[in-house]
């Protein structure tokens, strides 16, 4: 009789948490998986108009496959994948294990002041970095002039092999405060104990970083990982505003190629067919960062037990 009872009494909260629920699970379903759906819906069609289009099966991802730009693509959202892991979680990690330490005086400040990049579009960051750039006026070309080194000044988005460099630098000078900010916060959490305990024991800064701050955060730092490749797999805003993918396709990325084929060639099959491409990409990407030793090496979370 005691458990029906408690039955009883569960029961009439159960419409009350699917009621809380509903809101937030409606948005979503709204805002991510309806327009998923329509995209892989539309990758198997062929459009003439918005009202005119023919069911092609898999063609567009038989042509997909064939079609060299897409591969040129890909090899520059790696290459900002794997720059930008470096990069900004990278510098974000040694930043954090500066402004955590008890030498440092003003830690606040200063991560206001790298986290405030955040804060402003990428379309700004973009502009304002084409003008850091820019080979007759930017800030580069006048401080080379000023040390009498202007005649090695060269232009830095007109050239193939030095683009996507280019394009690296504002991405991660932006977001590596948001990384930060995330990896401090998993840093406070740390008991200050085992911190002091090490440096008794005579662990140098770089020791304790290795040996005891990394292994502590990992999972944190799995985060800003999938964080990073997904935001760097889906990067449009920064290449459209640098370079606009040029010169030719040497700093073209997925999502531009994609937004250039489905809005300017208006051929929104064929360009929903690469947005699925870059789901699929982003998914293997996330399967491949959680192998082991991908972050750190597995036995350093047992060495200390």
């Amino acid at each position: 009789m005691k458990q029906k009872k408690k039955r009883d009494t569960l029961q009439p909260g159960a419409p009350k948490t699917a009621a809380y629920l509903a809101p937030g699970l409606l948005v979503y379903g709204m805002v991510f998986l309806l327009p998923v759906l329509l995209v892989i819906v539309m990758s198997f069609f062929k459009f003439s108009s918005i009202k005119k289009f023919t069911f092609v099966g898999l063609a567009n991802y038989e042509r997909l496959l064939s079609d060299a730009n897409v591969w040129v693509a890909l090899r520059n959202n790696l290459f900002l994948v794997a720059v930008c892991l470096v990069g900004q979680i990278g510098i974000a990690f040694l930043l954090a294990c500066l402004l955590s330490s008890k030498r440092v005086k003003g830690a606040g400040i200063y991560r206001t002041v790298i986290y405030f990049p955040v804060t402003l579009s990428a379309v700004v960051i973009g502009y304002v970095w084409r003008f850091v750039y820019d080979y007759n006026y930017g800030l580069i070309t006048y401080f080379m002039n000023a040390i009498g080194q202007g005649d090695k000044v060269t232009p830095l988005l007109s050239q193939v092999d030095t683009v996507m460099f280019c394009v690296c630098i504002p991405m991660i000078w932006q977001y590596v405060g948001f990384h930060l900010v995330i990896i401090l916060s998993a840093m406070t959490s740390i008991d200050k104990e085992v911190l002091e305990v090490a440096e008794l024991d005579g662990c140098s800064g770089v020791q304790k970083a290795r040996y005891i701050l990394f292994p502590l955060i990992r999972p944190t730092l799995v985060v800003c990982v999938f964080l990073c490749i997904s935001a760097n797999m889906k990067a449009f805003d920064h290449i459209m505003t640098l370079t606009n993918g040029g010169p030719g396709n040497a700093s073209s990325v997925l999502a531009l190629y994609a937004y250039n084929v489905s809005f300017q060639q208006f051929n929104m099959g064929y360009g929903s067919a690469i947005s699925v491409f870059i789901l699929l990409v982003t998914a293997v990407l996330f399967v491949v960062s959680r192998l082991p030793g991908f972050i750190g090496k597995r036995r350093e979370r047992t060495h200390g037990e």
